[in-house]
């Protein structure tokens, strides 16, 4: 319980830290907010985020896919050479955190991916925010700026060898959230 108590402390402070340490020196730059087409959405509700384990593992990273498309999914997460993911794809590393493949032409300045974190608790989870260049976790890091650095074969998924910044947080740290997403108390069906 100590444990769990002091990482609970010092997972926040140290990515809240290195938050802002990653944009010291920055200048703000105007925000200009990306062309979307509504009708190429998926819809995405609350109840479209489930517990990790109930989600495919890939590499360290969990993938789903709102439309059924989970071999399709899984398939891309696994070329060697990158790829591009098909409408409906989720992928997850922490239970706060998700991106999701809208079809094609929903959002050309983010590959059609949409942002979102979340609030979760073993009662589900709640979209907190969501969005394309916008979006920030809760420790001050935009989520677009970050998935943009990917190279192109990679589709906006950062990994150690995709040209995206290092995570600030230790890959203990990661494992331990993915652990111990706290919906997975709750019942849910598998994609």
């Amino acid at each position: 319980m100590f444990i769990k108590n002091i990482i609970s402390v010092f997972c926040p402070c140290l990515l809240l830290v290195s938050s802002y340490a990653a944009n010291a020196g920055q200048a703000l730059q105007p925000s200009v907010q990306p062309v979307i087409d509504h009708s190429k959405a998926i819809p995405v509700t609350a109840d479209s985020f489930i517990c990790l384990e109930n989600m495919l593992s890939v590499r360290g990273f969990f993938v789903g896919n709102l439309l059924g498309e989970i071999d399709d999914t899984v398939a891309v997460a696994m070329q060697a050479e990158g790829g591009f993911y098909p409408p409906g794809s989720i992928v997850q590393l922490v239970p706060t955190e998700a991106m999701i493949k809208h079809h094609k032409g929903w959002s050309e300045q983010t590959n059609d991916w949409e942002f979102f974190e979340l609030k979760v608790s073993k009662k589900g989870s709640k979209i907190k925010v969501r969005g394309t260049t916008e979006v920030k976790n809760k420790f001050g890091g935009n989520c677009y700026e970050c998935h943009k650095k990917a190279e192109p074969q990679w589709d906006f998924i950062c990994e150690d060898n995709h040209g995206c910044d290092p995570l600030p947080v230790p890959g203990f740290l990661i494992r331990w959230a993915q652990k111990n997403d706290p919906r997975c108390d709750v019942s849910q069906p598998n994609y």
